[in-house]
């Protein structure tokens, strides 16, 4: 039997709107303040759409910018994988609006729903195909416009969230380089804490669905708090055991971008200095899906990841899931 190939990422991209909406702006909406939200999550601003771009404009913009980062034509593509909770619509994928706005006629394509988590189930998913020898260019995109879907009454969750998108491009490497575990988990037990009530086959939209806000993110701050700070050093320390690392090992640290909190448990737990992590929440918020991929691609573009560095991504969502992965930086010059 033949050994599978390793699969690496040849190029990054991001696309982030203009809009800014800062802590003050939110002071005139809701009742809150500038202290309270950057105290208890870190954040300062957010990016937003505007109501007329949907997710597949930011999903196209970071692949473009990808694909040029990994000198890779679109007819070059093999799959699409976009990972995101806010589609263009229920069906078709967005994966396949983006296939034909791109021009990547030879792709097939498909949507990823795994909330937060999503970029990081995706990048698994992508490495299996070429593993296994199915596929030998993938693009993996995780990319939300949360702001359409926040309520902007509810002070504890409109806080939160912003808009972005994040691109990877996947070829295979040697068998030991480039991504070397992948670690996923779910507890379905957990579903209700993190939703959006209606809007599919349970819950049609309807008058009464409409009129109660159930179109909305709804989340359950608290407990979802005490569960990202547990799993997100679990996750970490499960997908290192897997390629038989441990934290020592970290060069650098990519985690989701939800609340500096949890980030700030995490490194506690990881032993790991600050210097050692990316942190752009303060500018973006949380960006679901596509928050560890655009924090991925600044890292890269700003030189804080280099060839060799062993590189820790960590993700938790609703689901609930999580997951992190563990790669050896190695692209080829």
């Amino acid at each position: 039997m033949a050994s599978l190939q390793g699969a690496t990422i040849v190029g990054t991209g991001s696309a982030i709107p203009p809009k800014i909406i800062t802590n003050d702006d939110l002071t005139k909406q809701v009742d809150t303040n500038d202290e309270w939200i950057r105290t208890r999550t870190g954040i300062l601003e957010r990016r937003v759409v505007e109501q007329d771009v949907p997710v597949s404009e930011l999903c196209v913009e970071a692949a473009r910018k990808a694909l040029k980062n990994a000198d890779t034509g679109p007819d070059e593509i093999d799959l699409i994988i976009v990972a995101t909770i806010t589609p263009d619509m229920v069906f078709p994928a967005t994966a396949c609006i983006v296939q034909e706005k791109l021009g990547a006629l030879n792709a097939a394509a498909f949507d990823l729903s795994a909330a937060c988590t999503g970029f990081i189930y995706a990048l698994s998913v992508a490495k299996q195909f070429i593993a296994c020898g199915t596929y030998d260019t993938v693009l993996v995109i995780g990319a939300e416009t949360l702001s359409k879907f926040v309520d902007w009454q509810d002070r504890s969750t409109c806080i939160l969230f912003g808009d972005g998108a994040g691109a990877a491009v996947l070829k295979a490497a040697p068998e030991n380089r480039g991504i070397l575990s992948c670690y996923l988990g779910a507890d379905g037990s957990g579903a209700d804490l993190l939703q959006i009530p209606a809007g599919g086959s349970k819950l049609p939209a309807s008058i009464d669905t409409v009129l109660n806000r159930m179109h909305y993110l709804k989340m359950n701050g608290n407990e979802v708090f005490k569960f990202a700070v547990r799993i997100m050093a679990e996750a970490s320390l499960k997908a290192l055991e897997k390629c038989h690392k441990t934290t020592k090992d970290i060069d650098y640290l990519i985690p989701h971008q939800a609340n500096i909190r949890i980030i700030d448990a995490a490194l506690k737990r990881l032993n790991l200095p600050p210097e050692k992590v990316h942190l752009n929440l303060q500018h973006y918020g949380n960006t679901s899906a596509a928050s560890v991929p655009i924090a991925l691609d600044e890292a890269i573009r700003a030189g804080k990841i280099r060839n060799g560095d062993l590189v820790l991504l960590v993700a938790f969502g609703g689901g609930l899931t999580w997951g992190a992965s563990v790669i050896e930086w190695f692209k080829e010059n």
